[in-house]
């Protein structure tokens, strides 16, 4: 899952970027709404996290551009604000859901959550192939019934390959699951992720074939 954070602060939003990974979370961070416009007119989310006061304006004006260059994006205000005036302000403005500064991680990942499961969000609970089933909701695979444990970045690639199995995937598409723009990414560093990904899901009956110039594809072992 990648999010955009708008937020100034370095100090929190490091915190953020270090606690949402644990959970494979990829986070983007925006340090205004410039930067924050740029992100999102190059860039898939599947939330916006965004702070109310920024050095150049206030989050909530960037709802509607969110919203016009991706359609049912769910919006979290984080805010300092506490008064319930602000809080009505950033629900009417289009936001989904609102959470005041400081706050406990657990509570923000249960927000997230929420968000994402909106009706405007199709959700599909689980998807299975040969033996190999994963589990959306809690972000989890296993084999035959057993926990199948994935480094982080595993895990996200198999998760973009699972919501669209049977249809080929670009390695761009995958690039943006895995990485935050500010990351490092060597050049041979998503085929070792996906050629560890073969290996373990040889015993399921599931391949993952490289389509030349266009990306890849999951499927079982006896699709044509």
């Amino acid at each position: 899952m990648r999010i955009l954070l708008v937020e100034d602060d370095q100090g929190l939003w490091q915190a953020m970027k270090i606690a949402l990974s644990a959970h494979s979370i990829v986070l983007d961070v925006a340090a205004d709404l410039g930067q924050a416009r740029e992100a999102l007119s190059n860039a898939d989310y599947r939330a916006l996290i965004l702070d109310w006061q920024l050095p150049d304006g206030e989050g909530v004006s960037l709802i509607p551009l969110a919203r016009r260059l991706h359609p049912g994006l769910p919006v979290l205000m984080l805010t300092a604000r506490h008064h319930i005036d602000d809080r009505i302000q950033g629900l009417d403005a289009g936001a989904d859901d609102y959470i005041t500064k400081p706050f406990d991680v657990n509570e923000l990942l249960a927000r997230i959550r929420a968000v994402c499961r909106r009706p405007a969000q199709p959700q599909i609970p689980t998807i299975t192939l040969g033996a190999l089933q994963f589990d959306f909701a809690n972000r989890c695979a296993s084999l035959n019934g057993a926990n199948l444990p994935l480094p982080r970045r595993q895990l996200l690639v198999l998760e973009t390959l699972c919501l669209r199995a049977g249809r080929t995937v670009s390695r761009e598409k995958l690039q943006e699951a895995v990485y935050g723009f500010d990351d490092n990414i060597e050049s041979n560093t998503l085929e070792s992720h996906i050629s560890r990904l073969r290996r373990t899901l040889a015993p399921a009956g599931v391949e993952i074939h490289a389509m030349r110039g266009l990306g890849y594809l999951l499927q079982t072992a006896d699709e044509p």
